[in-house]
């Protein structure tokens, strides 16, 4: 349990370095471009203290789904992205694909 708490506050603070990313405006903004740097310094910290408990396939696969989809969501409700059925379908087979990961049930380290 430990290790997934761990994990969401890694995704939390990716998708936060990633929306900061996008509001620093190629780094010529000065508190948006330190939010970059504090947040995937806080998402690899995060997902260090994750892979402790957590096997790396698994924690990855998750950090990187979820903060894409999550990413995804975010550019949308925030940035008028488009929500295209490609979207729709390219954000379902990542969250499927994490699931299939997880199923095996190997997920913690033995």
């Amino acid at each position: 349990m430990k290790g997934f708490i761990l994990l969401a506050f890694a995704i939390v603070s990716e998708v936060f370095g990633t929306t900061m990313l996008k509001l620093s405006d190629g780094f010529t903004k000065v508190w948006p471009s330190i939010g970059v740097v504090l947040g995937f310094a806080s998402a690899f910290y995060f997902l260090s203290q994750t892979l402790q408990h957590l096997q790396i396939s698994t924690a990855y696969a998750i950090w990187s789904g979820v903060g894409t989809a999550l990413t995804a969501v975010i550019g949308v409700l925030i940035w008028k992205d488009a929500f295209t059925w490609q979207t729709l379908v390219g954000l379902v087979l990542i969250i499927g694909g994490v699931v299939v990961l997880n199923m095996s049930g190997s997920g913690a380290h033995g």
